[in-house]
């Protein structure tokens, strides 16, 4: 079958023919993949910057937000047959550690990660388990929702636990309005009756979110910090979710949080640099996010199906990975780019 694989890092990756996945446990499931999402982790991938957390042997197979078509299953599979549509957890998981029995699988202490730590979804098959696997709702079609598996599912996860303080009247500050926050601002708006607030660089990006519920757009030009004061009576927002995480993202934030506010840290590049008399002394809290979890995945299905969230994409071809990744890298992409093989 046909992959996309990294065998150098610093390199661009290559497409190449490797063999088919098996079914070589009872609990495996191999998908046919219908739509593999192009993530910016992948770009870090590629440069590097994962080579010692990830542990993964090159040559490999990237892409680790994934839907499709059940291709095989292994003989304990139950929960999806052969044909099913499917979106696939991020992580494959073990289901018995004290995380999983919590159902916080993503802090799994015995799980695989398709697309960081073992072949992806750039390629026509991927084999992943059954505990990964959510069927889709009939209305959707797998390179619609590929990019909510990761995308879509780490914007659900910070969102989620925001809603559980941002009451009526409360404000919210999205900074990013790419391929994550655009999906952030549409789960506030399901979730929450908080007032909206949405910060990015990019005037198409403001106008996405303004059609996708926005009660507010700040272009970042300098002045952000001082028009969402403003907007926020000189106070500061309930909570701001930044899904940038760099750039100076990070300084401008947390000068827009109000006193004991809340900062959800989910894009990542630079360092949260702050005294701490500053933290104490205004009791605000930074709360890291990390993907989500099946239910998570699951909850936000739902919406989808709903048509509560939806995901904007631009489809490639999967041999047309090399331009899918040079259009993410240089902000040429609104919303994600999905590789469909």
């Amino acid at each position: 079958m046909k992959a996309v694989q990294l065998a150098r890092y610093g390199r661009i990756p290559e497409l190449v023919e490797v063999p088919e996945p098996e079914v070589t446990d009872p609990f495996d499931v191999i998908v046919r993949i219908g739509g593999a999402g192009v993530c910016r982790t992948d770009l870090h991938i590629i440069e590097g910057q994962w080579q010692e957390k990830s542990g993964v042997t090159l040559p490999y197979t990237l892409g680790h937000e994934n839907a499709g078509w059940v291709h095989e299953v292994g003989g304990a599979v139950r929960n999806v047959a052969v044909g099913d549509k499917v979106i696939l957890h991020p992580l494959a998981t073990c289901g018995f550690c004290r995380a999983c029995r919590d159902g916080d699988d993503v802090h799994c202490a015995d799980s695989a990660f398709p697309g960081i730590d073992g072949d992806g979804g750039y390629a026509e098959l991927l084999k992943t388990n059954a505990r990964a696997a959510v069927r889709l709702d009939d209305s959707r079609e797998p390179a619609d929702v590929a990019a909510l598996a990761d995308a879509g599912l780490t914007a659900y996860h910070a969102v989620r636990k925001a809603a559980r303080t941002l009451r009526p009247g409360a404000r919210a500050v999205v900074i990013g309005a790419g391929g994550l926050g655009h999906i952030g601002v549409q789960v506030l708006r399901a979730l929450t009756a908080a007032e909206i607030i949405v910060v990015d660089t990019s005037a198409d990006a403001l106008a996405l979110s303004e059609r996708l519920g926005a009660d507010h757009v700040v272009r970042a030009d300098g002045s952000q910090i001082d028009a969402v004061l403003e907007l926020t009576d000189g106070g500061g927002a309930e909570a701001v979710i930044d899904f940038v995480g760099e750039g100076g993202a990070i300084e401008a934030g947390v000068a827009m949080l109000r006193r004991a506010g809340d900062y959800y840290v989910v894009g990542y590049g630079g360092v949260l640099q702050i005294p701490t008399i500053d933290v104490i002394s205004t009791e605000i809290n930074f709360i890291g996010n990390l993907v989500g979890s099946y239910n998570d995945l699951a909850e936000l299905m739902v919406l989808a199906a709903r048509d509560r969230v939806r995901l904007h994409t631009t489809t490639y071809p999967l041999g047309e990975f090399a331009r899918a990744l040079e259009d993410l890298d240089r902000g040429r992409v609104q919303g994600r780019a999905i590789l469909v093989p």
